[in-house]
């Protein structure tokens, strides 16, 4: 089990084991987990990090993804992520929930809750999906300010600067702006919404050497590429960010209809994590096992009183 005990734990630190799986040879695949069910589920088909999504947080929430959460909102869902997959965990840090200082205090929050590694973005707010349009787009130099505030204050968090400035300044302006992050103190690039392989291409030829990550998001500007395709055009990472909230919002569609329309689940029940299925991915047996090997507490008698 690994919520109490730890067996998939470790006590180096996630952003230095986010940095490890970085060295590898191959690009590193960090799906979203959009919850812990989630994170456990995608560990088991073999992932070896994981993304955390703001667009899938607020929608889960039943609210867009528009910079209104909060930075204690968000450690909610990275301390559940962190602690059922015992995987290093990327985490969207929207635009840094504020200025430099903002962007200080969301750095140490997220690592003290168990992230990996950050990307903040440049634009402002209310910000947008980067997919979207009319975004608005913030001064570079300020946006440099924050990731020098976030590599200051981090202790071991792995800072990714994502610009999403190519659908507004062209490539020519993504670029600068990246390496202007890079010498502020990112470890990483994220050139937001790139809608061709020639642009992939281009950004990962002008900035050599940098780790890049790509989105791999449904239903937005970029075409489907697989991980081996983005390896191939030089990026490091890639994400999917909503696909697991997709999915199952998807199939939580089916089954209300369902109910609606047959008036119980009893046409569902094939499309179902079984009782036992459930079971075993959140470990029961081993909390059941965990808790008969606890000591009962034995409340001494009381001393005579005169």
């Amino acid at each position: 089990m690994t919520y109490l005990v730890g067996a998939n734990h470790s006590d180096i630190p996630a952003g230095e084991r986010f940095r490890a799986l970085l060295s590898r040879p191959d690009i590193l695949q960090l799906p979203g987990a959009h919850n812990g069910q989630a994170a456990i589920q995608a560990r088991n088909a073999g992932f070896s990090g994981l993304y955390l999504s703001g667009a899938a947080m607020t929608a889960s929430m039943g609210i867009p993804d528009l910079g209104i959460i909060t930075i204690d909102e968000v450690c909610f869902f990275i301390r559940q992520i962190a602690r059922a997959s015992g995987l290093p965990l990327l985490v969207d840090g929207d635009t840094g929930y504020g200025e430099a200082l903002n962007a200080m205090h969301m750095v140490r929050s997220f690592e003290d809750a168990g992230a990996a590694a950050v990307h903040i973005e440049d634009q402002l707010l209310p910000k947008k999906c980067g997919h979207l349009n009319d975004k608005k787009i913030a001064d570079a130099h300020d946006m440099a300010a924050k990731v020098a505030a976030c590599a200051k204050a981090r202790r071991h968090l792995v800072v990714i600067a994502r610009t999403d400035a190519a659908a507004s300044e062209g490539m020519d302006g993504a670029v600068a702006r990246a390496k202007l992050y890079m010498e502020a103190g990112a470890d990483a690039i994220f050139p937001e919404a790139l809608n061709t392989a020639e642009m992939f291409r281009e950004f990962a030829r002008r900035m050599p050497g940098v780790p890049l990550l790509a989105n791999m998001t449904e239903f937005g500007r970029t075409p489907f590429f697989t991980a081996a395709e983005f390896q191939e055009m030089g990026y490091k990472m890639v994400i999917w960010p909503v696909s697991s909230l997709r999915v199952a919002n998807k199939a939580q569609a089916d089954l209300y209809a369902a109910i609606a329309r047959d008036g119980g689940t009893h046409n569902m029940v094939d499309r179902m994590q079984t009782r036992a299925e459930l079971y075993e991915t959140i470990d029961l047996a081993g909390f059941e096992a965990l808790d008969a090997s606890i000591i009962s507490t034995i409340v001494p008698e009381a001393m005579p009183q005169s």
